[in-house]
């Protein structure tokens, strides 16, 4: 089965290098408590991906912030990602390095009952024992519908990012007992595979994995991952035939990590053949570039099964667009969140921004796939619409996206009662965040 898509978009932000230049030479002066927002502005009109959007002179006395200003300048109908942030906190979210937080996600089912939908290994959750499907019914002796704003969302105040910040959370487990923990937020190296088994499916070997996000190795390169090599040698020793990918919370990560992972995914056939293109504005067009399929092991897949959702953005999107050229690929779960654009860091261009610590990530490039698809701000379509299941955790083949791609491979189809589950939840992770952690969202 092919995957109709209907353009390609990068997601994550990727860390890319060019000649660095100074286009704040031969400037008019600027107010020294400007020149922030100079450096902002002078990257924006040298880098930004629509920049033939933005105004040629603006007054920047009048915007009271930095972020104020990048709001000014975002091309409004397309533009729902760039961002301020530090450059080490920008690294660290890169090579999955999280300071203040509890380290674990919530999602809601059908019935609107809020769960765990997953929780890092080494984070203050994982250490305290928290799995996938404890159902959350008070968070600081609040029921969780106080929390629900009044757009029908949720808002979850859980206190500053910082180390040491403490929440009360009271659980039903899944036998029905309760318990309420209190945790700190704190330092933690986060793990981006969640899940892998193997599955006996008919005469199928069916490989399994939950992918949380696309970050490389902490000290090994910004542009490996260990996890990635260990995951894709487990598959190879086990011999698998079928694989399933879930990428229900992924939103996005290292364009470099989506290489690595594509190289592994791709079969051996297509090796040295296009992976992507990418496009920056009309002045960078020297920046342009092609990448090529470098296979990696020895899989030989014909097809692929995704699991998607809404959460599934950036990075996540464009592993989906650079195989659909070459494999079967299969989508179900819900629809992808559709960011078909990329970013990477400007502050190594400009000497006002690194020298006050701001590191500007704004949208810089499209990527298209070998048929030139590079537009889906829509997200791509699922194949089979299936709800989450937050109450089951990641090995309980019952849950129903599994259930749903594991009756796909066995048979070829999904039947009606799976499909019944589908729902659009009032709220999901990637609404509660702006900026860098839009694209690494957790509590």
């Amino acid at each position: 089965m092919k995957l109709r898509l209907s353009i390609l978009g990068l997601m994550l932000t990727a860390v890319i290098f060019f000649p660095s230049c100074n286009p704040e030479e031969e400037e008019v002066p600027v107010a020294v408590a400007d020149l922030v927002k100079k450096g902002i502005f002078d990257s924006m009109k040298e880098w930004y991906f629509w920049e033939s959007e933005l105004p040629q002179t603006l007054d920047l006395s009048k915007f009271a912030s930095n972020q104020a200003l990048l709001d000014e300048l975002k091309f409004k109908p397309l533009d729902r990602w760039s961002y301020l942030t530090t450059k080490a906190q920008f690294e660290a979210a890169f090579t999955g390095q999280a300071s203040g937080a509890h380290g674990f996600s919530f999602a809601f089912d059908q019935d609107e009952r809020l769960f765990v939908a997953f929780v890092f290994d080494e984070g203050p959750a994982g250490k305290d024992g928290w799995q996938r499907g404890w159902q959350i019914i008070q968070i600081n002796n609040k029921p969780i519908s106080d929390y629900k704003n009044s757009t029908g969302g949720y808002s979850f105040n859980l206190g500053a990012n910082e180390v040491g910040v403490t929440n009360t959370f009271k659980f039903r487990l899944p036998d029905g007992t309760e318990t309420t923990r209190t945790i700190q937020k704190g330092a933690f190296q986060t793990n981006s595979v969640l899940y892998k088994n193997v599955y006996e499916v008919g005469a199928k070997k069916v490989g399994h994995c939950v992918y949380q996000s696309f970050k490389a190795t902490a000290g090994l390169s910004p542009t490996r991952s260990k996890e990635v090599e260990d995951l894709f040698n487990f598959f190879i020793a086990e011999g698998i035939n079928e694989l399933i990918i879930d990428l229900r919370y992924n939103g996005g990560g290292s364009v470099a990590v989506t290489e690595q992972i594509l190289n592994y995914l791709v079969p051996a056939a297509v090796n040295g053949r296009v992976m992507y293109t990418n496009k920056l504005n009309e002045k960078k067009t020297s920046n342009n570039k092609t990448v090529n399929f470098s296979k990696k092991g020895s899989l030989n897949l014909d097809r692929i099964t995704f699991i998607t959702s809404r959460g599934s953005a950036s990075a996540s999107e464009l592993l989906v667009n650079c195989l659909d050229p070459y494999m079967d690929l299969v989508l179900i779960g819900d629809n992808t969140f559709g960011k078909p654009v990329g970013s990477f860091p400007l502050s190594s261009f400009n000497r006002n921004l690194s020298s006050n610590d701001v590191e500007l990530v704004p949208i810089t490039f499209a990527i298209a796939n070998s048929e030139g698809k590079a537009e889906y701000f829509d997200g791509f379509p699922v194949n089979f619409a299936v709800g989450d299941d937050p109450a089951r955790n990641w090995n309980d083949k019952e849950e129903k996206r599994l259930k749903a791609a594991l009756e796909f491979i066995e048979s070829g189809a999904v039947n009606a009662r799976m499909r019944n589950t589908s729902f659009k939840p009032r709220w999901e992770m990637i609404d509660a965040f702006e900026g860098l952690m839009k694209e690494f969202p957790m509590y």
